[in-house]
């Protein structure tokens, strides 16, 4: 999904490209006067729009902190001497995004990995798809009250596009289908390791529906993706055929998630009245539409018998774990969208690869894996392979 997310960084590029070759053409005096004649229409059109809105004593109006913003952004391209308050504050701001957001999606992408886990194996919860059910419905109704309150920008649904999206929608869910019951079978160090074929699966479905050639240092890590995975299941001390077959149908259906989401996205934003789809509506319209999946998937392989008579569902602290679990669901996907817009693809590839390696040492630690030294080498092997790739694809 994160290859839809470029639009905004890349007008955010464009912009500063546009910014810094007018700075070269034109003289200081003339630079003074634009970005003057600039401040004070936005300041004239700031207070026209928001003139209903009562001053605050101690902060200021709204319109004057918007004006202090744009002054300060504005000032840094043309290193104009604005207030230094100002200008630090902005500076401090643009430092610390990348770092602070960078974090939050690290922690919550990590967590949830953990506590999905713990769910499905320390409390032996044998029902993935109820549990799968139970959180896309939690993500469905936070990002419904958030567009109720205007927090964020939720496009309405409509049946053409609807009809666009049932294909995507169908592999969205036999995904984290999958995934639950991989990840239950199989300690999480593997299940890192072994998720990494979803870059092969990928680049070879890239290369035949979509004519993308890859340079051989990309070839030459998934070749070494390719070592860790074989090497790593034959020294999995916890080797567990079901998981291993769990996994490899994940990274499969992964893979066709990614490259149908790619075939149907034009169509999809064609379906809307804006003609755009954003992340926000996306997130919504993929866990709206898997809930009749799973619930009819649910009554089909009884899985209800199950879960009405399991020990574990009366007690208080599974609920907390399963809808923490759901929250950070959704906090990855807003975490994911921030980290992007504060840096750019390539920090956001390198970071999710590098963002293995204390996933898959926390799941060693926490869980008690058995552990042979040839499989941590195959996992330590693939980690390096994974940021290898991240690299190769930056080139």
């Amino acid at each position: 999904m994160s290859n839809i997310k470029l639009d905004e960084v890349v007008c955010r590029d464009s912009e500063e490209s546009e910014l810094s070759s007018w700075n070269e053409k034109v003289t200081s005096d003339e630079k003074v006067n634009r970005v003057y004649e600039i401040l004070n229409g936005i300041h004239k059109q700031g207070q026209r729009s928001l003139g209903s809105i009562t001053p605050d004593v101690e902060n200021g109006t709204l319109t004057d902190r918007l004006f202090k913003g744009n002054k300060a952004a504005i000032a840094d391209s043309f290193n104009l001497p604005f207030d230094r308050n100002e200008k630090h504050a902005y500076v401090f701001g643009r430092r610390s995004g990348p770092l602070i957001s960078g974090t939050a999606y690290c922690i919550s992408s990590c967590c949830m990995i953990l506590l999905n886990k713990v769910v499905l194996s320390s409390y032996n919860f044998n029902a993935g798809i109820s549990l799968m059910l139970y959180q896309n419905l939690i993500s469905c109704v936070v990002v419904a009250i958030l567009g109720l309150c205007r927090a964020v920008s939720v496009e309405k649904l409509n049946w053409k596009l609807i009809r666009v999206w049932l294909p995507v929608n169908i592999i969205f869910v036999g995904m984290l289908v999958s995934g639950m019951y991989s990840l239950k079978y199989i300690n999480i160090a593997m299940v890192t390791i072994l998720k990494n074929m979803t870059n092969i699966l990928t680049a070879i479905g890239e290369y035949y529906v979509f004519r993308k050639h890859q340079n051989q240092k990309v070839w030459t890590a998934m070749f070494m993706m390719i070592i860790s995975a074989v090497s790593g299941g034959i020294t999995d001390l916890s080797f567990d055929a079901k998981g291993y077959t769990w996994q490899i149908l994940n990274c499969i259906l992964t893979a066709a998630y990614s490259l149908t989401l790619r075939l149907v996205m034009d169509k999809a934003k064609q379906a809307t009245k804006l003609g755009s789809l954003n992340n926000v509506s996306m997130v919504l319209l993929n866990n709206l539409l898997s809930l009749p999946f799973a619930i009819f998937l649910i009554f089909v392989l009884n899985e209800w018998e199950y879960v009405i008579n399991a020990d574990v569902i009366e007690l208080p602290v599974f609920w907390v774990v399963a809808t923490a679990s759901g929250l950070l669901g959704l906090a990855i996907s807003f975490t994911s969208m921030w980290f992007l817009h504060q840096t750019g693809p390539t920090t956001y590839s390198l970071v999710g690869s590098l963002n293995k390696v204390p996933i898959s040492i926390a799941g060693l630690m926490l869980f008690k894996v058995p552990l042979s030294v040839p499989n941590m080498f195959s996992i330590l092997f693939g980690l390096f392979a994974g940021i290898f790739f991240a690299r190769a694809k930056m080139s």
